[in-house]
Protein backbone atom coordinates (compact mmCIF):
# COMPACT_ATOMS: atom_id res chain seq x y z
CA UNK A 1 0.00 0.00 0.00
CA UNK A 2 2.63 2.02 1.14
CA UNK A 3 5.73 2.68 2.60
CA UNK A 4 6.42 2.85 6.18
CA UNK A 5 8.84 5.30 6.60
CA UNK A 6 6.89 7.74 8.18
CA UNK A 7 5.71 7.21 11.86
CA UNK A 8 2.17 7.42 12.24
CA UNK A 9 -0.32 9.66 15.02
CA UNK A 10 -3.19 8.59 15.76
CA UNK A 11 -6.44 10.85 15.38
CA UNK A 12 -9.78 10.87 15.68
CA UNK A 13 -10.57 9.29 12.44
CA UNK A 14 -8.21 6.25 13.36
CA UNK A 15 -9.78 6.27 16.53
CA UNK A 16 -13.24 6.15 15.00
CA UNK A 17 -12.11 2.80 12.83
CA UNK A 18 -10.08 0.96 15.82
CA UNK A 19 -13.80 0.76 17.50
CA UNK A 20 -15.75 -0.14 14.47
CA UNK A 21 -13.09 -2.82 14.08
CA UNK A 22 -13.72 -3.87 18.05
CA UNK A 23 -17.70 -3.87 17.40
CA UNK A 24 -16.77 -5.72 13.85
CA UNK A 25 -18.71 -2.94 11.57
CA UNK A 26 -18.41 -3.95 8.27
CA UNK A 27 -17.70 -7.45 9.04
CA UNK A 28 -14.13 -6.17 10.40
CA UNK A 29 -13.82 -4.83 7.26
CA UNK A 30 -12.17 -1.43 6.12
CA UNK A 31 -12.19 0.19 2.65
CA UNK A 32 -11.30 3.98 1.68
CA UNK A 33 -11.40 5.88 -1.37
CA UNK A 34 -9.78 8.84 -2.82
CA UNK A 35 -11.77 10.24 -5.30
CA UNK A 36 -10.81 13.34 -7.47
CA UNK A 37 -12.18 15.29 -9.92
CA UNK A 38 -9.93 15.20 -13.03
CA UNK A 39 -10.76 18.82 -13.51
CA UNK A 40 -6.62 20.16 -12.29
CA UNK A 41 -3.26 18.73 -11.35
CA UNK A 42 -3.46 17.50 -7.68
CA UNK A 43 -2.14 19.90 -4.76
CA UNK A 44 -0.57 19.88 -1.18
CA UNK A 45 -4.09 19.84 -0.01
CA UNK A 46 -4.76 16.50 -1.86
CA UNK A 47 -1.64 14.99 -0.89
CA UNK A 48 -2.73 15.69 3.02
CA UNK A 49 -5.99 13.28 1.49
CA UNK A 50 -3.89 10.71 0.06
CA UNK A 51 -2.12 10.17 2.56
CA UNK A 52 -4.81 9.54 5.01
CA UNK A 53 -7.21 7.42 3.20
CA UNK A 54 -4.59 5.05 1.39
CA UNK A 55 -2.31 5.44 5.19
CA UNK A 56 -5.41 4.26 7.03
CA UNK A 57 -6.43 1.53 4.18
CA UNK A 58 -2.66 0.29 4.70
CA UNK A 59 -2.75 0.58 8.62
CA UNK A 60 -6.02 -1.25 9.12
CA UNK A 61 -4.89 -4.31 6.18
CA UNK A 62 -7.48 -2.62 4.39
CA UNK A 63 -8.20 -1.35 0.91
CA UNK A 64 -8.08 1.86 -0.98
CA UNK A 65 -9.61 2.58 -4.16
CA UNK A 66 -8.52 5.80 -6.79
CA UNK A 67 -12.06 6.76 -7.74
CA UNK A 68 -12.18 9.38 -10.58
CA UNK A 69 -15.63 11.74 -9.97
CA UNK A 70 -15.82 12.47 -13.85
CA UNK A 71 -19.41 13.88 -13.88
CA UNK A 72 -18.42 16.81 -15.05
CA UNK A 73 -16.83 16.79 -18.72
CA UNK A 74 -16.75 20.32 -19.35
CA UNK A 75 -13.58 20.72 -17.26
CA UNK A 76 -12.37 17.21 -17.49
CA UNK A 77 -10.04 15.85 -19.62
CA UNK A 78 -7.37 12.53 -20.04
CA UNK A 79 -4.36 14.41 -19.12
CA UNK A 80 -5.66 15.31 -15.56
CA UNK A 81 -6.61 11.81 -14.96
CA UNK A 82 -2.60 10.81 -16.13
CA UNK A 83 -1.15 13.45 -13.71
CA UNK A 84 -3.26 11.92 -11.23
CA UNK A 85 -2.33 8.60 -11.40
CA UNK A 86 1.72 10.21 -11.56
CA UNK A 87 1.11 11.44 -8.31
CA UNK A 88 -0.16 8.96 -6.01
CA UNK A 89 2.19 6.51 -7.54
CA UNK A 90 4.79 9.05 -6.75
CA UNK A 91 3.99 9.79 -3.47
CA UNK A 92 4.30 5.77 -2.85
CA UNK A 93 1.12 4.47 -2.77
CA UNK A 94 -0.71 1.94 -4.66
CA UNK A 95 -4.78 1.86 -5.10
CA UNK A 96 -6.69 -1.77 -4.87
CA UNK A 97 -9.21 -1.05 -7.73
CA UNK A 98 -8.90 2.26 -10.48
CA UNK A 99 -12.31 2.98 -11.22
CA UNK A 100 -14.57 5.90 -12.61
CA UNK A 101 -17.83 7.19 -11.58
CA UNK A 102 -19.08 6.79 -15.41
CA UNK A 103 -17.88 3.51 -14.52
CA UNK A 104 -21.95 3.58 -12.64
CA UNK A 105 -23.48 6.00 -15.20
CA UNK A 106 -26.30 3.08 -16.12
CA UNK A 107 -26.51 2.55 -12.27
CA UNK A 108 -26.53 5.69 -11.09
CA UNK A 109 -29.71 6.70 -13.73
CA UNK A 110 -31.44 3.00 -12.66
CA UNK A 111 -31.44 4.41 -9.22
CA UNK A 112 -33.08 7.65 -10.68
CA UNK A 113 -35.91 6.06 -11.64
CA UNK A 114 -36.44 4.07 -8.34
CA UNK A 115 -36.27 7.29 -6.75
CA UNK A 116 -38.91 8.48 -9.08
CA UNK A 117 -40.76 5.36 -9.01
CA UNK A 118 -40.92 6.05 -4.78
CA UNK A 119 -42.02 9.83 -5.63
CA UNK A 120 -38.77 10.77 -4.24
CA UNK A 121 -37.58 12.61 -7.08
CA UNK A 122 -39.58 14.65 -9.92
CA UNK A 123 -38.32 16.51 -12.83
CA UNK A 124 -38.37 20.34 -12.99
CA UNK A 125 -38.72 23.13 -15.32
CA UNK A 126 -37.89 26.21 -13.08
CA UNK A 127 -34.17 27.49 -14.50
CA UNK A 128 -31.48 27.44 -12.55
CA UNK A 129 -32.04 30.53 -11.14
CA UNK A 130 -35.69 30.68 -10.14
CA UNK A 131 -34.13 27.05 -8.17
CA UNK A 132 -31.76 29.36 -6.36
CA UNK A 133 -34.99 31.60 -5.65
CA UNK A 134 -36.93 29.14 -4.31
CA UNK A 135 -34.37 27.53 -2.18
CA UNK A 136 -35.07 30.48 0.76
CA UNK A 137 -32.21 31.34 2.59
CA UNK A 138 -30.36 30.45 5.96
CA UNK A 139 -32.54 32.52 7.94
CA UNK A 140 -36.35 31.54 5.80
CA UNK A 141 -37.59 28.28 4.23
CA UNK A 142 -37.97 27.62 0.54
CA UNK A 143 -41.14 27.33 -1.24
CA UNK A 144 -41.91 24.06 -3.90
CA UNK A 145 -41.70 24.25 -7.80
CA UNK A 146 -44.79 24.27 -9.07
CA UNK A 147 -43.37 21.07 -11.06
CA UNK A 148 -42.64 19.22 -7.75
CA UNK A 149 -46.24 16.87 -7.49
CA UNK A 150 -46.24 15.54 -11.30
CA UNK A 151 -47.34 12.18 -11.17
CA UNK A 152 -45.16 9.60 -10.80
CA UNK A 153 -45.56 8.58 -14.70
CA UNK A 154 -45.16 11.83 -16.42
CA UNK A 155 -41.76 12.33 -14.32
CA UNK A 156 -40.86 8.78 -15.61
CA UNK A 157 -41.62 9.80 -19.09
CA UNK A 158 -40.12 13.16 -18.88
CA UNK A 159 -36.53 11.34 -17.68
CA UNK A 160 -36.84 9.14 -19.83
CA UNK A 161 -36.81 11.69 -23.16
CA UNK A 162 -34.36 13.67 -20.99
CA UNK A 163 -32.07 10.96 -21.27
CA UNK A 164 -33.04 10.29 -25.13
CA UNK A 165 -31.97 13.77 -25.86
CA UNK A 166 -35.40 15.36 -26.79
CA UNK A 167 -35.18 18.56 -24.86
CA UNK A 168 -32.60 21.67 -24.93
CA UNK A 169 -29.61 21.94 -22.29
CA UNK A 170 -31.15 23.61 -18.71
CA UNK A 171 -34.86 22.79 -20.14
CA UNK A 172 -35.44 20.48 -17.27
CA UNK A 173 -33.51 18.99 -14.10
CA UNK A 174 -34.13 15.83 -12.00
CA UNK A 175 -34.46 16.64 -8.19
CA UNK A 176 -34.90 14.80 -5.03
CA UNK A 177 -37.95 15.42 -2.90
CA UNK A 178 -36.72 15.90 0.48
CA UNK A 179 -38.37 18.88 2.43
CA UNK A 180 -37.85 22.52 1.02
CA UNK A 181 -38.18 23.70 4.97
CA UNK A 182 -35.14 22.44 5.89
CA UNK A 183 -32.57 24.43 7.88
CA UNK A 184 -29.88 22.68 5.49
CA UNK A 185 -30.44 24.24 2.56
CA UNK A 186 -28.08 20.97 0.75
CA UNK A 187 -31.71 19.14 1.80
CA UNK A 188 -34.04 21.21 -0.17
CA UNK A 189 -34.70 19.38 -3.15
CA UNK A 190 -31.69 19.30 -4.69
CA UNK A 191 -30.52 18.13 -8.13
CA UNK A 192 -29.51 15.19 -9.00
CA UNK A 193 -29.69 15.18 -12.64
CA UNK A 194 -28.90 17.80 -15.40
CA UNK A 195 -29.34 17.63 -19.22
CA UNK A 196 -25.78 18.86 -20.80
CA UNK A 197 -24.40 17.89 -24.04
CA UNK A 198 -21.17 17.58 -23.44
CA UNK A 199 -18.73 15.21 -24.93
CA UNK A 200 -17.26 12.69 -22.31
CA UNK A 201 -13.53 11.52 -22.36
CA UNK A 202 -14.36 8.25 -21.47
CA UNK A 203 -18.54 7.99 -22.72
CA UNK A 204 -18.36 9.83 -25.78
CA UNK A 205 -21.79 11.51 -26.95
CA UNK A 206 -23.22 8.29 -25.19
CA UNK A 207 -25.16 10.10 -22.46
CA UNK A 208 -26.79 13.93 -22.49
CA UNK A 209 -28.01 13.81 -18.48
CA UNK A 210 -25.15 13.65 -16.00
CA UNK A 211 -25.51 13.24 -12.44
CA UNK A 212 -24.66 15.70 -9.43
CA UNK A 213 -21.51 15.22 -7.48
CA UNK A 214 -23.67 14.55 -3.96
CA UNK A 215 -25.80 12.09 -5.86
CA UNK A 216 -23.37 10.36 -7.35
CA UNK A 217 -20.72 10.08 -4.56
CA UNK A 218 -22.37 8.28 -2.19
CA UNK A 219 -23.97 5.66 -4.28
CA UNK A 220 -20.12 5.00 -5.98
CA UNK A 221 -18.71 4.93 -2.58
CA UNK A 222 -22.06 2.22 -1.80
CA UNK A 223 -21.12 0.19 -4.62
CA UNK A 224 -17.50 -0.35 -4.35
CA UNK A 225 -18.01 -1.55 -0.51
CA UNK A 226 -16.76 1.40 0.89
CA UNK A 227 -17.15 1.35 4.63
CA UNK A 228 -15.58 4.53 5.45
CA UNK A 229 -15.72 7.72 3.37
CA UNK A 230 -13.37 10.19 4.21
CA UNK A 231 -13.44 13.74 3.10
CA UNK A 232 -13.20 17.26 3.89
CA UNK A 233 -15.08 19.38 6.42
CA UNK A 234 -16.99 21.72 4.02
CA UNK A 235 -19.19 18.32 2.78
CA UNK A 236 -20.32 17.80 6.48
CA UNK A 237 -23.23 19.51 5.36
CA UNK A 238 -23.83 17.38 2.96
CA UNK A 239 -23.24 14.25 4.81
CA UNK A 240 -27.52 14.08 5.62
CA UNK A 241 -28.01 13.87 1.95
CA UNK A 242 -25.37 11.24 1.60
CA UNK A 243 -27.02 9.33 4.08
CA UNK A 244 -31.00 9.81 2.41
CA UNK A 245 -29.97 8.56 -0.57
CA UNK A 246 -28.70 5.48 0.44
CA UNK A 247 -31.33 5.15 2.95
CA UNK A 248 -33.79 5.63 0.07
CA UNK A 249 -32.25 3.56 -2.52
CA UNK A 250 -31.39 -0.29 -2.04
CA UNK A 251 -27.62 -0.16 -2.56
CA UNK A 252 -25.37 -3.26 -1.99
CA UNK A 253 -23.61 -1.23 1.67
CA UNK A 254 -24.19 1.94 3.26
CA UNK A 255 -20.98 3.78 3.96
CA UNK A 256 -20.18 6.10 6.74
CA UNK A 257 -18.89 9.45 5.87
CA UNK A 258 -16.20 10.93 8.12
CA UNK A 259 -15.03 14.79 7.62
CA UNK A 260 -11.71 16.52 8.14
CA UNK A 261 -10.24 20.29 8.09
CA UNK A 262 -8.90 20.93 4.99
CA UNK A 263 -5.53 21.91 4.53
CA UNK A 264 -4.40 25.93 4.90
CA UNK A 265 -0.90 26.41 4.17
CA UNK A 266 0.32 29.62 4.14
CA UNK A 267 1.18 31.52 0.79
CA UNK A 268 -0.79 29.14 -1.15
CA UNK A 269 -3.69 28.84 -2.85
CA UNK A 270 -5.58 25.31 -3.63
CA UNK A 271 -8.50 26.81 -5.17
CA UNK A 272 -8.07 24.68 -8.33
CA UNK A 273 -10.12 27.59 -10.12
CA UNK A 274 -7.54 29.80 -8.76
CA UNK A 275 -4.74 27.26 -9.56
CA UNK A 276 -5.79 27.20 -13.17
CA UNK A 277 -6.59 30.97 -13.61
CA UNK A 278 -2.46 31.16 -12.76
CA UNK A 279 -1.77 28.99 -15.15
CA UNK A 280 -4.18 29.99 -18.29
CA UNK A 281 -3.42 33.63 -17.33
CA UNK A 282 0.57 32.64 -17.34
CA UNK A 283 1.21 34.35 -14.06
CA UNK A 284 3.31 30.72 -13.56
CA UNK A 285 4.98 28.64 -16.16
CA UNK A 286 2.03 25.58 -16.03
CA UNK A 287 0.71 23.66 -13.81
CA UNK A 288 4.49 21.93 -12.67
CA UNK A 289 6.15 25.01 -12.11
CA UNK A 290 7.81 25.03 -8.65
CA UNK A 291 6.17 27.63 -7.22
CA UNK A 292 2.90 26.14 -7.44
CA UNK A 293 1.90 23.83 -4.67
CA UNK A 294 0.60 20.99 -6.92
CA UNK A 295 2.49 17.76 -6.27
CA UNK A 296 3.72 17.89 -9.82
CA UNK A 297 5.54 21.71 -8.61
CA UNK A 298 6.40 19.77 -5.68
CA UNK A 299 8.04 16.98 -7.58
CA UNK A 300 9.60 19.35 -10.21
CA UNK A 301 11.04 22.10 -7.09
CA UNK A 302 12.70 19.18 -5.42
CA UNK A 303 10.71 17.73 -2.70
CA UNK A 304 10.67 14.28 -1.96
CA UNK A 305 7.92 11.87 -1.41
CA UNK A 306 9.03 11.28 2.17
CA UNK A 307 9.09 15.19 3.08
CA UNK A 308 5.17 15.49 1.80
CA UNK A 309 4.40 12.37 3.65
CA UNK A 310 6.18 13.66 6.75
CA UNK A 311 4.19 16.92 6.53
CA UNK A 312 0.73 15.19 6.12
CA UNK A 313 1.43 13.49 9.23
CA UNK A 314 2.92 16.11 11.13
CA UNK A 315 0.37 18.62 10.22
CA UNK A 316 -2.44 15.94 11.93
CA UNK A 317 -5.86 15.26 11.42
CA UNK A 318 -8.27 17.62 13.05
CA UNK A 319 -11.98 19.08 12.32
CA UNK A 320 -11.61 22.24 12.89
CA UNK A 321 -9.85 24.22 10.30
CA UNK A 322 -6.72 26.35 11.01
CA UNK A 323 -3.59 27.74 9.30
CA UNK A 324 -0.31 25.75 8.64
CA UNK A 325 2.42 27.60 8.53
CA UNK A 326 4.86 27.42 5.50
CA UNK A 327 7.54 26.59 7.65
CA UNK A 328 6.79 23.26 8.93
CA UNK A 329 6.57 22.01 4.83
CA UNK A 330 10.00 23.65 4.68
CA UNK A 331 11.56 21.59 7.44
CA UNK A 332 10.17 18.34 6.55
CA UNK A 333 12.10 18.94 3.24
CA UNK A 334 15.00 20.42 4.55
CA UNK A 335 15.11 17.81 7.38
CA UNK A 336 14.57 14.91 4.55
CA UNK A 337 17.33 16.55 2.02
CA UNK A 338 20.28 17.12 5.19
CA UNK A 339 20.39 13.83 5.68
CA UNK A 340 20.13 12.51 2.15
CA UNK A 341 21.20 15.07 -0.46
CA UNK A 342 24.73 14.42 -1.66
CA UNK A 343 26.86 17.60 -1.58
CA UNK A 344 28.37 19.05 -4.18
CA UNK A 345 29.69 22.53 -4.93
CA UNK A 346 28.22 25.18 -7.22
CA UNK A 347 29.47 28.90 -8.27
CA UNK A 348 26.38 31.16 -8.79
CA UNK A 349 27.89 34.42 -9.41
CA UNK A 350 31.87 33.68 -10.35
CA UNK A 351 34.62 35.73 -9.86
CA UNK A 352 38.46 34.11 -11.40
CA UNK A 353 40.77 33.56 -8.89
CA UNK A 354 44.50 32.37 -10.72
CA UNK A 355 46.60 30.73 -8.49
CA UNK A 356 49.70 32.07 -9.73
CA UNK A 357 52.12 29.26 -8.05
CA UNK A 358 50.41 26.57 -8.85
CA UNK A 359 51.79 24.41 -12.36
CA UNK A 360 50.44 25.05 -15.67
CA UNK A 361 48.55 22.47 -16.81
CA UNK A 362 47.94 20.43 -13.88
CA UNK A 363 44.62 18.91 -13.22
CA UNK A 364 44.02 17.53 -9.34
CA UNK A 365 41.38 15.04 -8.64
CA UNK A 366 40.75 15.68 -5.11
CA UNK A 367 38.75 13.46 -3.30
CA UNK A 368 35.52 15.07 -1.11
CA UNK A 369 32.86 12.97 0.79
CA UNK A 370 29.53 13.18 -0.59
CA UNK A 371 28.21 14.00 2.18
CA UNK A 372 29.63 14.61 5.90
CA UNK A 373 28.03 12.14 7.93
CA UNK A 374 27.83 9.87 6.11
CA UNK A 375 30.59 7.93 4.78
CA UNK A 376 28.99 5.03 3.26
CA UNK A 377 27.90 7.73 0.57
CA UNK A 378 31.97 7.40 -0.60
CA UNK A 379 33.38 10.21 -2.15
CA UNK A 380 33.34 12.14 -5.65
CA UNK A 381 36.54 13.31 -7.12
CA UNK A 382 36.56 17.14 -7.91
CA UNK A 383 39.27 18.71 -10.65
CA UNK A 384 41.48 21.69 -8.64
CA UNK A 385 43.73 23.31 -11.38
CA UNK A 386 45.38 26.90 -11.83
CA UNK A 387 42.52 28.81 -12.21
CA UNK A 388 39.43 28.37 -10.22
CA UNK A 389 36.25 30.09 -9.63
CA UNK A 390 34.64 31.57 -6.63
CA UNK A 391 31.74 33.10 -5.53
CA UNK A 392 31.73 36.67 -5.82
CA UNK A 393 30.97 37.76 -1.96
CA UNK A 394 33.18 35.48 -0.77
CA UNK A 395 35.76 38.06 -1.26
CA UNK A 396 35.58 41.77 0.07
CA UNK A 397 37.79 44.49 -1.22
CA UNK A 398 36.74 46.90 2.17
CA UNK A 399 35.53 43.81 4.76
CA UNK A 400 32.66 44.28 7.06
CA UNK A 401 33.49 43.38 10.78
CA UNK A 402 33.97 39.59 11.54
CA UNK A 403 34.49 38.92 7.94
CA UNK A 404 35.92 35.67 7.81
CA UNK A 405 36.38 35.47 3.67
CA UNK A 406 38.86 35.92 1.12
CA UNK A 407 40.44 39.69 1.76
CA UNK A 408 43.27 41.11 -0.07
CA UNK A 409 46.39 40.05 1.76
CA UNK A 410 44.33 36.97 3.88
CA UNK A 411 43.66 33.58 3.77
CA UNK A 412 41.36 31.39 3.17
CA UNK A 413 40.40 27.48 3.10
CA UNK A 414 39.27 26.25 -0.07
CA UNK A 415 36.22 23.49 0.64
CA UNK A 416 38.36 20.12 0.21
CA UNK A 417 41.55 21.57 -1.06
CA UNK A 418 44.35 24.01 -0.34
CA UNK A 419 44.37 27.41 2.01
CA UNK A 420 45.50 30.16 -0.90
CA UNK A 421 46.03 33.91 -0.07
CA UNK A 422 44.99 36.73 -2.05
CA UNK A 423 48.06 39.04 -2.94
CA UNK A 424 46.53 41.09 -5.33
CA UNK A 425 43.35 42.40 -7.29
CA UNK A 426 42.45 43.24 -10.50
CA UNK A 427 39.93 45.50 -11.97
CA UNK A 428 37.93 46.84 -15.09
CA UNK A 429 38.38 50.24 -16.22
CA UNK A 430 34.86 50.95 -14.67
CA UNK A 431 36.65 49.44 -11.35
CA UNK A 432 35.22 46.58 -11.27
CA UNK A 433 36.62 43.26 -9.58
CA UNK A 434 37.69 40.65 -12.23
CA UNK A 435 40.25 38.83 -11.65
CA UNK A 436 42.11 37.90 -7.74
CA UNK A 437 45.98 36.94 -8.39
CA UNK A 438 46.32 34.19 -5.41
CA UNK A 439 48.76 31.93 -4.37
CA UNK A 440 48.12 28.45 -2.63
CA UNK A 441 50.58 26.40 0.18
CA UNK A 442 50.83 22.62 -1.16
CA UNK A 443 51.40 21.99 2.42
CA UNK A 444 47.78 22.25 3.57
CA UNK A 445 46.13 19.87 1.60
CA UNK A 446 43.71 17.96 4.32
CA UNK A 447 45.23 20.13 6.91
CA UNK A 448 46.02 23.04 8.52
CA UNK A 449 48.87 25.76 8.14
CA UNK A 450 51.67 25.42 10.50
CA UNK A 451 51.75 28.35 12.79
CA UNK A 452 48.73 30.13 11.52
CA UNK A 453 44.68 29.93 12.40
CA UNK A 454 42.79 30.15 9.20
CA UNK A 455 38.84 30.21 10.13
CA UNK A 456 37.02 30.58 6.65
CA UNK A 457 36.32 28.14 3.98
CA UNK A 458 34.82 28.54 0.90
CA UNK A 459 33.36 26.58 -1.94
CA UNK A 460 35.12 26.82 -5.84
CA UNK A 461 34.85 24.81 -8.87
CA UNK A 462 37.77 24.77 -11.40
CA UNK A 463 37.25 27.24 -14.63
CA UNK A 464 38.37 24.81 -17.14
CA UNK A 465 37.14 21.85 -15.61
CA UNK A 466 33.12 22.87 -14.26
CA UNK A 467 29.47 22.92 -15.81
CA UNK A 468 27.85 25.75 -16.75
CA UNK A 469 24.52 25.72 -15.52
CA UNK A 470 21.03 27.83 -15.22
CA UNK A 471 20.21 28.37 -11.55
CA UNK A 472 16.53 29.53 -10.58
CA UNK A 473 16.17 30.66 -7.14
CA UNK A 474 12.59 30.09 -6.40
CA UNK A 475 10.69 31.84 -3.59
CA UNK A 476 6.99 31.79 -2.51
CA UNK A 477 4.61 32.52 -5.33
CA UNK A 478 2.11 35.29 -2.65
CA UNK A 479 3.33 38.06 -0.50
CA UNK A 480 0.87 37.67 2.01
CA UNK A 481 0.62 34.66 4.39
CA UNK A 482 -3.25 34.65 3.36
CA UNK A 483 -4.00 35.54 -0.07
CA UNK A 484 -7.30 33.84 -0.30
CA UNK A 485 -8.30 36.15 1.52
CA UNK A 486 -7.71 39.04 -0.25
CA UNK A 487 -10.20 40.96 -2.29
CA UNK A 488 -7.77 39.80 -5.50
CA UNK A 489 -5.46 37.34 -4.65
CA UNK A 490 -3.89 38.37 -7.89
CA UNK A 491 -3.14 41.41 -6.86
CA UNK A 492 -0.34 39.66 -3.91
CA UNK A 493 1.42 37.98 -6.02
CA UNK A 494 5.35 37.74 -5.75
CA UNK A 495 6.91 39.24 -8.32
CA UNK A 496 10.29 38.39 -7.33
CA UNK A 497 9.48 35.06 -6.92
CA UNK A 498 12.06 33.92 -9.51
CA UNK A 499 15.35 34.72 -9.77
CA UNK A 500 17.41 33.08 -13.34
CA UNK A 501 20.91 33.45 -12.60
CA UNK A 502 22.43 32.33 -15.97
CA UNK A 503 26.55 31.53 -16.52
CA UNK A 504 26.80 29.73 -13.18
CA UNK A 505 29.49 27.28 -12.69
CA UNK A 506 28.65 23.58 -10.99
CA UNK A 507 31.11 20.89 -10.31
CA UNK A 508 31.81 18.30 -13.84
CA UNK A 509 30.10 15.79 -12.33
CA UNK A 510 26.77 17.14 -12.38
CA UNK A 511 26.67 17.45 -15.75
CA UNK A 512 25.43 13.73 -15.41
CA UNK A 513 22.30 14.83 -12.38
CA UNK A 514 19.29 13.23 -13.06
CA UNK A 515 15.54 15.12 -11.95
CA UNK A 516 15.84 12.48 -8.96
CA UNK A 517 19.05 13.29 -7.61
CA UNK A 518 18.88 16.22 -4.76
CA UNK A 519 22.23 18.11 -4.16
CA UNK A 520 22.86 20.81 -1.16
CA UNK A 521 24.85 22.90 -2.80
CA UNK A 522 26.98 23.48 -0.09
CA UNK A 523 26.69 27.43 1.69
CA UNK A 524 23.63 27.66 -1.20
CA UNK A 525 20.92 25.64 -0.30
CA UNK A 526 19.35 22.40 -1.79
CA UNK A 527 19.11 21.68 -5.15
CA UNK A 528 17.97 19.71 -7.94
CA UNK A 529 18.03 19.56 -11.68
CA UNK A 530 15.07 20.54 -13.68
CA UNK A 531 12.92 17.57 -15.14
CA UNK A 532 11.56 20.01 -18.42
CA UNK A 533 14.31 22.44 -19.12
CA UNK A 534 17.80 20.51 -18.44
CA UNK A 535 17.94 19.45 -22.55
CA UNK A 536 20.50 18.59 -25.07
CA UNK A 537 23.27 19.30 -22.79
CA UNK A 538 21.88 22.69 -21.04
CA UNK A 539 21.75 22.50 -17.05
CA UNK A 540 19.11 24.00 -15.57
CA UNK A 541 18.99 23.70 -11.66
CA UNK A 542 16.26 24.25 -9.19
CA UNK A 543 16.22 25.85 -5.91
CA UNK A 544 14.14 23.51 -3.61
CA UNK A 545 14.64 25.35 0.10
CA UNK A 546 17.32 27.14 1.29
CA UNK A 547 19.80 26.23 3.98
CA UNK A 548 18.09 27.61 6.53
CA UNK A 549 14.62 28.64 7.85
CA UNK A 550 14.07 32.15 6.97
CA UNK A 551 16.14 31.86 4.10
CA UNK A 552 13.73 33.19 1.69
CA UNK A 553 13.38 37.02 0.78
CA UNK A 554 12.09 38.85 3.53
CA UNK A 555 8.07 40.35 2.87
Amino acid sequence: MTTNDTPVSTNFIRQIITQDLKENKNQGKVATRFPPEPNGYLHIGHAKSICLNFGIAGEFKGTCNLRFDDTNPEKENIEYMESIERDVKWLGFEWAGLYNASDYFEQLYSYAVQLIEQGLAYVDSLSAEEIRVYRGTLTEPGKESPDRNRSIEENLDLFTRMRAGEFADGAYVLRAKIDMASPNINMRDPAIYRIRRVHHHRTGDAWCIYPMYDYTHCISDAIEGITHSICTLEFEDHRPLYDWVLDKLQTPSHPQQIEFARLQLEYTIVSKRKLNQLVTEKHVNGWDDPRMPTIAGLRRAGFTPKAIRDFCERIGVTKQNSWIEIGVLEYCIREDLNENALRAMAVLQPLRVVIENYPDGQVEQLEISNHPQKPELGKRQVPFSKVILIEQDDFAAIPPPKYKRLIEGGEVRLRGSYVIKCNEIIKSAEGVITELRCSYDPDTLGKNPEGRKVKGVIHWVSEAESAEAEIRLYDRLFTVPSPDNEPNFLDVINHDSLEVLEGCRVEASLAQASPENRYQFERTGYFCLDSVDSVDGKLVFNRTVTLREGGWAKD
